[in-house]
């Protein structure tokens, strides 16, 4: 029987609407990190697929991640990815196989999947569904119904997510 009284609040959940050929994406790497730094588990940030048309390697590098989670390692694939955005820029889907060797990963599993589009699906629905809440460029965060849009300047956008993860972590105690 689950004690409810001492079982841990749910984590509050921080959308991460993201272009893995994005530098701005890259960027936003410090602020997430520091965020888990500051959190733990108490923030589950949920990568959300939104690869911009202007990015010709952004939609397979959406497919590889999710290759990469199934195989049980989505944010360091996706962290080894945006560390390094002009390599994608030059290297394409080859890039994003080596990236996927380099993790220890089954580097041919990627390249299948890259190849049958097995997870096309998802990042279809991903893009479909931040175009409908109004999502327009990347980074873009939503956390607790609210959209923080980090296309155009970052500035801010930690201590606001801060703000309103405080707030809900508070209401939940």
């Amino acid at each position: 029987m689950n004690d409810s009284s001492t079982a841990r609040p749910a984590p509050v959940v921080l959308e991460v609407w993201c272009d893995l050929q994005c530098p701005d994406c890259r960027d936003a790497l410090a602020d997430l990190r520091a965020l888990r730094a500051r959190y733990g588990d108490r923030l589950e940030p949920r990568l959300r697929h939104f690869p911009l048309e202007k990015n010709k390697h952004a939609f397979a590098a959406a497919q590889a991640a999710e290759e990469a989670a199934e195989q049980g390692a989505a944010w360091p694939y996706v962290e080894a990815v945006l560390g390094r955005v002009e390599e994608l820029n030059r290297g394409g889907e080859d890039f994003l196989v080596s990236v996927a060797r380099e993790l220890g990963l089954d580097a041919e599993e990627f390249d299948t999947a890259l190849i049958d589009g097995r997870h096309i699906l998802i990042v279809d629905a991903d893009q479909a569904e931040g175009k409908a809440i109004g999502v327009t460029g990347t980074p873009t965060y939503v956390i607790g119904g609210e959209r923080l849009d980090g296309g155009k300047s970052q500035e801010g956008l930690r201590g606001r997510i801060e703000e309103i993860a405080d707030r809900l972590l508070a209401e939940r105690a």
